[in-house]
């Protein structure tokens, strides 16, 4: 996925409420708001990161069902971060105390949160630098959990609140650790493609 990212500062400031506007009435775009208030427009994934990105939601999903514990949320999900920025990882978590928290409204706008685990796994042309940088941006707006799986470098960035970050190289699978208890990844299927 190609992403590009225009500086609006010469004619505007993107402020949220005009940022949700503008992703409503191009619901056929994928955008996120960068936390320098930038639009960041991003392609689509092909077929394989596409079919990752469904089993990595699928298994997250599965595996939410059964502890009962939080509500999972796909990629096309918004979260309006605390520090600024509107994100949309590939896969979310939170626990269920924080959806009962919202109101009806804000379930159904951007949720205004961050989520206490996310997923971002990278398509063939993103950037593994600017891909860390938006891990932080998530642990720095309160993510306790976060993962970026590089599916051609078969490598793992392991991003945990108040921690420094871990890089695997290959690793068969990964653990929700006390965030996602019980929760196993297995990334067989994507190292192996």
């Amino acid at each position: 996925m190609t992403a590009y990212t225009v500086n609006l500062d010469p004619i505007m400031k993107l402020t949220r409420e005009q940022f949700y506007e503008l992703c409503a009435a191009n619901p056929e775009l994928k955008l996120e708001r960068n936390p320098h208030g930038e639009l960041v427009i991003m392609s689509p994934t092909g077929g394989e990161t596409g079919a990752w990105n469904s089993d990595i939601t699928t298994d997250l999903t599965l595996w939410n069902r059964q502890s009962g514990i939080g509500k999972v949320f796909d990629s096309s999900t918004g979260f309006a971060l605390p520090k600024g920025s509107d994100r949309s990882p590939d896969a979310a978590w939170i626990p269920i105390a924080k959806w009962n928290a919202l109101t009806p409204t804000q379930r159904k706008r951007f949720l205004p949160l961050c989520p206490d685990f996310a997923i971002e796994l990278l398509s063939p042309n993103d950037s593994w630098i600017k891909s860390l940088a938006k891990m932080q941006e998530y642990q720095d707006n309160g993510c306790r959990l976060g993962w970026l799986i590089d599916p051609e470098s078969k490598r793992v960035a392991i991003y945990r609140l108040g921690k420094s970050v871990e890089i695997l190289e290959a690793p068969p699978s990964l653990s929700g650790e006390e965030v996602l208890i019980g929760f196993v990844l297995s990334l067989e299927n994507i190292w192996s493609a």
